[in-house]
């Protein structure tokens, strides 16, 4: 691919990483509601993308090859307050844009979530694609909404779901820099023993995104690492990659959590579609571990403060 690459929800977790990841090979344009950054090594365009006439004139403007669409009202307890806001966001909005995108031929990909599933039975192998989907709260139903009227509106599109940390530009916005930050401060945390999720680093879902964007595959896939973990054993692989206190981890059940909505406990997912579909590797826990550490090592947790405004 070597036409523009149009980013929205470009300051987001997902979405920033993946900018600055492209750039050595594509022109990026990136979209942002509200938040506000600075000094960015790409273009960032301020848009109410619910706003009638907003998204097909940026298109017309800047007329780019790819659109991965990673904008999301992301707050499963914010969704569960606010259910017609999420269903319009999550929902009706992602097949808007993948019409828009359909009508001028540009190759898009939508970015949804492993909590479409109920978490009750993932089978022997982990959940598949064409496994019966059952999503038990207001975030997964419009995300799940939100690929049904993407694929309608654009057989062309893949739809990609994702579980995924990383570093960001506030620093608190995944279960990773939450586990990091608590231990870190020397702070007793609880980590669930009875949720499991197959988690990918975001800078290695960022490269697996590129290749399916490059390439022509069609429709849904799942974009996940190799195996399954629990929420404390993440958090425990932290500790000790960081070389922290892992007995500060208090294991315990998401269901003493109180938590306002209900979460899938058991998210074991199957990448396999993908390894045979694009010929990669997947990516086990440990090495998303070294690459999370790495690009610590490395400064980006101090980068992508640097561009911060209004944190």
């Amino acid at each position: 691919m070597t036409g523009k690459l149009l980013i929205t929800g470009a300051s987001g977790l997902l979405g920033l990483n993946l900018a600055l990841r492209c750039l050595d090979r594509t022109e990026v344009i990136g979209i942002a509601n509200q938040t506000r950054l600075q000094s960015l090594p790409f273009e960032l365009i301020q848009a109410e993308l619910t706003q009638p006439g907003i998204f097909p004139d940026l298109l017309e403007k800047h007329q780019p090859e790819l659109i991965i669409h990673c904008a999301a009202m992301a707050n499963v307890d914010d969704c569960e307050a606010r259910p017609q806001e999420a269903h319009h966001v999550n929902g009706l909005l992602p097949g808007e844009l993948a019409a828009a995108a359909a009508e001028r031929d540009i190759r898009f990909i939508h970015i949804s979530t492993d909590a479409v599933f109920d978490g009750v039975d993932s089978g022997e192998n982990g959940y598949e694609e064409q496994d019966k989907t059952n999503p038990i709260n207001v975030y997964a139903m419009s995300k799940l909404a939100g690929e049904r009227s993407v694929l309608a509106a654009n057989p062309n599109a893949v739809v990609a779901r994702v579980n995924f940390f990383g570093w960001s530009v506030s620093g608190t916005r995944s279960l990773s820099e939450f586990f990091y930050n608590n231990l870190n401060a020397g702070k007793s945390i609880f980590g669930f023993t009875d949720v499991f999720y197959t988690p990918l680093y975001v800078g290695d879902l960022a490269e697996i995104l590129w290749e399916l964007g490059s390439s022509d595959v069609q429709g849904l896939y799942h974009v996940f690492g190799s195996r399954a973990i629990s929420k404390y054993q993440f958090g425990v692989m932290i500790a000790d990659r960081f070389v922290l206190d892992a007995s500060l981890i208090q294991p315990t059940s998401w269901r003493d959590a109180g938590l306002q909505a209900v979460r899938s406990p058991n998210l074991i997912m199957n990448s396999q579609k993908l390894k045979q579909d694009l010929g990669i590797s997947l990516v086990d826990p440990e090495e998303s571990m070294e690459h999370f550490y790495q690009d610590w090592h490395d400064g980006l947790p101090e980068r992508l403060k640097s561009f911060r405004i209004d944190y």
